[in-house]
């Protein structure tokens, strides 16, 4: 041996020609239930990027998931006979729980799960329908054949006396040292070969779909967990780089504040919040019959403030994510959510700043309480009070909870008994019937999707036809549900204006995040032909190719402000993410900004960067797919260089990671 190490030709001549000996067939015989668990279980990874992010043919996520069982699997050698089906049978429901759990998450989320959001688990609860009706699918549960197939196979071993005769051939202990060395250098090589974006996205992990795309599903997840763990310690290690980092981006930080034509123009006005829903921009374009989908809706953005390019920047923490993003201009966590995980935290809000004003701020819901942790996260935030469930009397429910009316309705008179006590008051109202799996909402509106239309007859008379091609589907259910919260709305303001409470009062209606339609049912809408009650194909000329950046330029929610004390009927068309409102209601109400907002005061802008969780972001212009490492020109005017995209990435990346900091190290504690 020596002398082959001294001589190298003569040691990789020996590799070689023990490759070349080496009895494959031998190998196979006595390594069955071994070969049996990489190959089903690759399968699986395989079936999920397919449901998934669709790479079917990429060579790395299938290197990365072999060589990840090859690992996990050499230690079945240290195992005797029937135990290594045991060991391969646990790890295997283990990984076929992975697979089902991220298929399911992805049908709604659009993304992967995480071990942070264990702590988010008491969360479903209050939601179990919309998770059954939404989430899971019979596509899910395939992944079961794994453990199913490894049983029967391992049966069949047992009949062929299998355990027994490979018992005596293997040496168990060479087996296990070699095909734990051969997958810990196939990982070394792996990732030595990966390009330092790629490192640099698996190490922050703030696009899961990358990480899936490029390192398979099951070395994302234990990089997830590791990830995980290391946040539950964060305080303790890394505290002194983020503030070293979190001071020089604040240093660098441009806080010159400029004043524009709308500077103040609501100072010391009463504030009301309607946080809608589930509330998209898209169905404020729609009307059937003659007759819109969001009468009032469009009314009060055609006499207010209308910001009509208005995104959610939410991660897995959906509602609670806009409302941390919208009252603190930071980013939502990428690991776990800031209502759960990180409420102990002092973050500056709009609560507290509008209480520097003389404000007295309050929050109503007539959901539970600790949903989302509100009790405790509101207070933190700043609020004075919650009105929570226990608040409101439940004599109209619909879905999960109090009906929107209802809701509106008694909120109405306690908003009456605030405006007695206090000279100026801010409320953020939360609304919860345009909740998904949107119930059947029809005996309370009376929207017809259907589509009524003329049909020409063989003989050339015309005939009345009817189209039911959104009846019975998500997003029909969608746009009643829609119809029934622009209806609650209009109640809503009519109600105030009959109890004087719209005099020196601002509206702001803000939808929360999209409603998680499915790209088949955009199809729908947009290639539905009346003239046949069919949808185009593909091949038409006049068929709508509904592809990814127009499904994600399709989930933008809409933004009014608006006072029945004057009309300013402006449409804002700057692209505006959730983290600019409180440095644009700081210049339209008069009130300090927080001086650590990563948002703008959008009235300043002609552009803007929208970052998003995932590492996406947007302008005016471009969109740009962080895990396709892609971007799409908006208008046809737009022109981007490579120094654009570069620069907004790392701007976006800046801004993800200083907000990250924030949370984790607790950053604002002594601010």
């Amino acid at each position: 041996m020596k002398n082959n190490i001294k001589n190298p030709f003569n040691y990789f001549t020996n590799i070689i020609n023990n490759i070349k000996n080496f009895d494959y067939r031998q190998y196979t015989k006595t390594n069955i239930l071994f070969l049996t668990f990489i190959i089903s279980n690759l399968i699986n990874a395989c079936l999920l990027r397919f449901f998934t992010v669709h790479n079917y043919f990429e060579l790395r996520p299938l290197i990365a998931d072999i060589t990840f069982l090859v690992l996990i699997g050499a230690f079945a050698y240290l195992f005797k006979g029937k135990k290594q089906y045991r060991y391969f049978l646990a790890i295997s429901i283990l990984l076929t729980l992975i697979c089902i759990i991220n298929s399911a998450y992805y049908n709604y989320y659009t993304s992967f799960t995480s071990f942070s959001l264990l702590s988010t688990l008491s969360q479903l609860a209050g939601v179990t329908d919309a998770v059954s009706k939404n989430v899971l699918s019979i596509k899910d549960l395939l992944f079961l054949w794994q453990p199913i197939c490894l049983t029967v196979v391992h049966k069949k071993l047992i009949k062929k006396n299998y355990y027994h005769r490979a018992q005596k051939i293997e040496e168990k202990e060479k087996r296990f040292s070699r095909t734990l060395a051969f997958s810990i250098v196939a990982f070394a090589i792996f990732f030595i070969t990966c390009s330092t974006t790629e490192l640099s996205r698996f190490y922050k992990q703030w696009n899961r779909e990358f990480t899936v795309s490029r390192f398979g599903i099951y070395t994302y997840q234990v990089n997830d967990l590791i990830k995980t763990i290391h946040s539950s310690f964060a305080s303790s290690f890394g505290h002194d780089k983020a503030l070293e980092e979190f001071n020089e981006f604040y240093e660098n930080k441009d806080k010159k504040v400029i004043k524009n034509k709308y500077t103040d123009i609501f100072k010391d006005k009463n504030i009301l919040m309607i946080h809608a829903e589930s509330m998209q921009k898209f169905p404020m374009d729609l009307s059937f019959n003659g007759k819109e989908v969001t009468p009032n809706l469009n009314k009060l953005a055609k006499e207010g403030l209308f910001f009509s390019n208005f995104y959610a920047q939410v991660s897995t923490g959906t509602s609670s994510d806009t409302e941390f993003t919208l009252n603190t201009s930071l980013m939502p966590i990428n690991n776990g959510t800031v209502f759960v995980s990180y409420w102990n935290r002092n973050y500056i809000s709009l609560q507290k700043q509008l209480k520097k004003s003389g404000y007295y701020t309050f929050s109503m819901h007539a959901n539970n309480a600790t949903f989302w942790n509100r009790l405790v996260m509101h207070k933190q935030l700043g609020y004075d009070d919650f009105f929570a469930k226990d608040s409101y009397v439940l004599d109209d429910m619909i879905g999960l909870g109090l009906s929107d009316v209802s809701f509106f309705n008694q909120s109405v008179q306690k908003i009456k008994e605030i405006s007695e006590k206090h000279d100026k008051f801010s409320g953020t109202l939360i609304t919860l019937t345009n909740h998904t799996p949107f119930y059947d909402v029809s005996e309370y509106t009376n929207l017809d999707v259907t589509m009524k239309y003329k049909i020409t007859n063989p003989d050339g008379s015309m005939s009345d036809a009817t189209a039911t091609y959104l009846e019975n589907t998500t997003l029909g259910s969608y746009l009643k549900s829609v119809h029934y919260a622009d209806y609650a709305i209009g109640e809503f303001i009519s109600a105030l204006d009959k109890e004087g409470l719209l005099d020196n009062t601002v509206i702001i209606i803000y939808g929360d995040h999209d409603a998680r339609l499915s790209y088949d049912d955009y199809i729908k809408m947009y290639n539905y032909d009346p003239s046949t009650d069919t949808i185009l194909d593909e091949s038409d000329p006049n068929y709508v190719d509904f592809d990814y950046y127009k499904y994600e330029l399709n989930r933008k929610v809409p933004l009014i402000i608006w006072t029945k004390d004057q009309t300013i009927g402006e449409e804002i068309t700057t692209a505006m993410g959730m983290y600019d409102v409180l440095p644009t209601m700081a210049n339209l109400f008069g009130f300090e900004n927080s001086p650590y907002a990563l948002g703008h005061d959008i009235m300043n802008l002609d552009d803007n960067l929208v970052s998003f969780p995932n590492g996406n972001w947007l302008t005016n212009n471009i969109y740009y797919n962080a895990q396709k490492d892609e971007f799409s020109l908006l208008n046809d005017t737009s022109v981007a260089s490579q120094e654009d995209i570069i620069n907004n990435s790392k701007k976006a990346d800046e801004m993800l990671s200083i907000s990250q900091s924030i949370i984790l190290y607790d950053l604002l504690k002594d601010k």
